[in-house]
């Protein structure tokens, strides 16, 4: 069976990520597939609402596939990061084609909704999370940033909390989601299936509606003063020190993972959100997100972040350079630069 399953039930237009192996994570052609689908549905009367879910019981999509990636930053000569600026650049309009859907775009963001995974959700108009959400941009680990304009997402989290999980690589639940602008509606996990099967024939605000409980509280929310005082500021060195010196734990604590994380990949996180709230719309930010993915790709510690994590999977990445105070901010500054005939260009593109 193919690894996205695309359906009409009565008005719904479904799409099926159908990799629960991999947590559904995406690969080029899934998104190429999503990408045709939405397109024939945009002018197709007989379908009023698009929903994406994901198979299996661990979640909606764990990211881009990102063995695909690495073995496109390894490739020589002209191959090398071919393959994955592709990708982006295809996974990015889409992306943005979901941002502006005319009809409603249904989310459902149960169980692992990583990188990728909140690109083809958390610009929908509809999203849903559950008691089993867990979502988060953690590009950091694996010496990439966040993308799919989840920098625009995180940029405007209240206060600094986009910030903290952006730096840390943090996850979320749904009432968290929800709380920071990632999601809409708190709905069961064991109403899923009656919820979609309430979209064939229902407005999708009406079927929603029948199954939204109660938001719970979020844990993340309670924890604004501190985060908010220690990640003010566009110094990563900074933010680090004053979490170090912090009488709360949570805050100490933070600041040790950070320093597990790419010092680089933090650094330029931190200049890519920032530079991102002052954006005005999220094609803006996702040409920026382009400029800096290609360069982290070419860069050495994307390349060892995934093999770390993901190929040999011995969790000791060796960063280059191994600490932030190495990191230089002439080359932070690099990775925005323009990149001339390679830029994608979505700003700039008709509507």
């Amino acid at each position: 069976m193919s690894d996205v399953v695309i359906t009409q039930r009565g008005r719904l237009g479904h799409v099926l990520l159908n990799r629960p192996q991999a947590i559904n994570a995406l690969t080029h052609q899934m998104v190429v597939e999503i990408a045709a689908a939405l397109d024939a549905w945009a002018t197709d009367d007989s379908v009023e609402t698009v929903a994406i879910s994901g198979a299996g019981e661990r979640g909606l999509c764990a990211g881009g596939d990102v063995t695909a990636m690495y073995r496109s930053a390894i490739a020589e000569g002209a191959d090398a990061g071919v393959a994955a600026a592709a990708f982006w650049a295809d996974e990015y309009a889409l992306n943005s084609t979901i941002a502006h859907y005319p009809k409603p775009y249904v989310a459902l963001m149960t169980g692992v909704v990583l990188g990728g995974g909140v690109g083809v959700s958390a610009h929908g108009s509809h999203r849903v999370v559950t008691e089993t959400t867990t979502l988060g941009m953690p590009e950091v680990t694996i010496g990439f940033v966040p993308d799919v304009g989840g920098t625009r997402l995180l940029a405007r989290a209240p206060g600094e909390l986009g910030t903290h999980l952006a730096l840390t690589g943090g996850t979320m639940t749904g009432a968290d989601a929800i709380a920071l602008g990632f999601a809409d509606w708190y709905v069961p996990s064991v109403a899923l299936p009656t919820l979609l099967d309430d979209l064939e024939r229902m407005p999708a605000a009406d079927a929603i509606a029948r199954h939204a409980s109660a938001v719970p509280a979020s844990d993340l929310l309670t924890q604004r003063a501190w985060v908010d005082e220690a990640y003010a500021g566009d110094e990563s060195v900074v933010i680090v020190e004053r979490l170090e010196s912090s009488p709360v734990a949570e805050a100490r604590a933070a600041a040790s993972v950070i320093r597990g994380k790419s010092p680089t990949s933090v650094a330029v996180a931190l200049e890519a959100l920032r530079r991102s709230a002052g954006l005005a719309t999220l094609e803006q930010v996702l040409d920026q997100e382009y400029r800096v993915g290609l360069r982290m790709l070419a860069g050495a510690d994307m390349r060892e972040g995934i093999r770390a994590q993901v190929i040999d999977k011995d969790r000791t990445p060796h960063w280059r350079p191994p600490t932030l105070e190495q990191v230089d901010h002439a080359a932070v500054l690099s990775y925005f630069e323009p990149l001339g005939e390679r830029e994608l260009g979505l700003a700039t593109r008709p509507a």
